[in-house]
């Protein structure tokens, strides 16, 4: 069913990128002039809607049957429509293959800062961060183009043998006149690393576009004067700004790095005490590492900022994902453990530390106990009390965060 589904997205997006000139960023934030030698000739598709082809193209899968928009389908904040918190990860394209991970969406990743040496841009009050920034839920990819390249050779995903088998399918499918427009006619001759690093180029180029980030919301038109919120979304803002603490991470500021744009993240890694999913395909034993893993796994390509002594201290700890769409992008966390945003409020609420709220270890203990967030102390409930929401600040803070879903302008 996924699957299928993605076709029929793929004719939605054709037509709303139909007309669509050139002019976005490369990766390193350039001037995206076509790159081929035939200058933009014939159809004149860009990079951007070649692009978005490969990102529709299930023929890019070893089955033949999952493209990027299987898992990150644009009418669903580009996050997976057919996972719930009981079916938290994504099929792969081998039938019956399943990763450990619940997708993220991929709208506004564009924003997403290299890993990096935390700034103070959105510090929380409380919790520190040593790092923020990078691609994937634990960072370890710089970059949007390195990201792209991933999903297609991992075993659990599209399940391609090496990037030639990616090219081979490229060079000899759909869309490769299009890929030799946009990259010259000699494209196919080039060494395969070259070509490979192309085809990540062009989809980093889609991800990039207003269609993926289109800024669309409740909350972009009441930032523009043209929408005025109700009385329960505008307390339930309140809440999120001051009670609730939701700013902490996923910050209300204008990001000055990113056009003064609303994020909604400070893309920092904390621990937020997230209990197991149970229902997690690595099963009920498996515990995430999330950045600790990754930069013991992964740490050398950024060791000017991080030493082998650090991973201890990062065990448990993923970036803040960005609110936008967060309506659609159900289930959360990223295991999948929380099925609704009511869910999601009453976990940060600190319910699940308290033994009068039915705390019981085995079942809401955090995954990691580690370098837990000091926001959310599991340990003492009397030393770190409960938000102490109430049900009508619930519900508004709720009313509030359907204010991020893109589609009202």
């Amino acid at each position: 069913m996924k699957h299928r589904r993605s076709i029929a997205i793929a004719g939605i997006l054709t037509l709303s990128l139909a007309a669509c000139g050139g002019g976005s960023s490369d990766d390193n934030g350039g001037s995206n002039n076509n790159g081929g030698s035939n200058g933009g000739g014939g159809s004149g598709i860009t990079k951007e809607r070649l692009g978005m082809m490969l990102f529709m193209d299930q023929s890019l899968s070893s089955e033949g049957n999952q493209a990027c928009a299987s898992c990150h389908a644009p009418d669903h904040g580009f996050a997976d429509p057919d996972v719930s918190s009981t079916a938290p990860v994504s099929e792969g394209s081998v039938s019956g293959a399943f990763g450990n991970r619940n997708a993220p969406t991929a709208a506004y990743a564009a924003f997403i800062p290299p890993f990096r040496a935390a700034t103070s841009f959105g510090a929380s009050p409380e919790t520190t961060a040593k790092f923020e920034g990078g691609q994937f839920l634990d960072g370890r990819r710089p970059s949007l183009k390195e990201q792209a390249k991933d999903p297609f050779l991992n075993p659990v995903e599209m399940n391609n043998t090496d990037p030639a088998d990616v090219v081979s399918k490229v060079r000899n499918g759909m869309h490769a006149e299009h890929f030799k427009e946009v990259f010259g006619d000699d494209i196919f001759t080039r060494p395969t690393d070259e070509v490979y690093d192309k085809i990540a180029e062009a989809i980093a180029e889609f991800e990039k576009s207003s269609t993926v980030s289109p800024f669309s919301s409740k909350f972009d038109a009441w930032l523009a004067g043209s929408y005025t919120m109700t009385p329960s979304e505008a307390n339930g803002m309140l809440v999120f700004q001051n009670k609730g603490k939701c700013n902490n991470c996923h910050s209300l500021e204008a990001n000055p790095e990113f056009g003064n744009k609303v994020l909604f993240t400070n893309f920092k890694y904390y621990n937020i005490g997230t209990p197991p999913n149970p229902d997690n395909p690595a099963g009920a034993a498996f515990r995430d590492g999330g950045l600790g893993e990754s930069l013991e796994n992964n740490g050398g390509q950024y060791a000017a900022i991080f030493s082998d002594s650090d991973y201890q201290g990062e065990r448990g700890k993923f970036r803040v994902p960005t609110l936008r769409n967060v309506e659609l992008t159900a289930p959360y966390m990223h295991n999948g453990r929380y099925q609704t945003l009511r869910e999601v409020i009453l976990h940060y609420d600190i319910t699940v530390s308290s033994a009068e709220a039915g705390f019981t270890p085995a079942k809401d203990y955090p995954e990691i106990d580690s370098n837990i967030a000091a926001e959310l102390n599991f340990g003492d409930p009397n030393l770190n009390p409960a938000l102490g929401l109430s049900d009508q600040e619930i519900t508004d803070l709720e009313a509030f965060l359907k204010t991020l879903t893109d589609g009202y302008m």
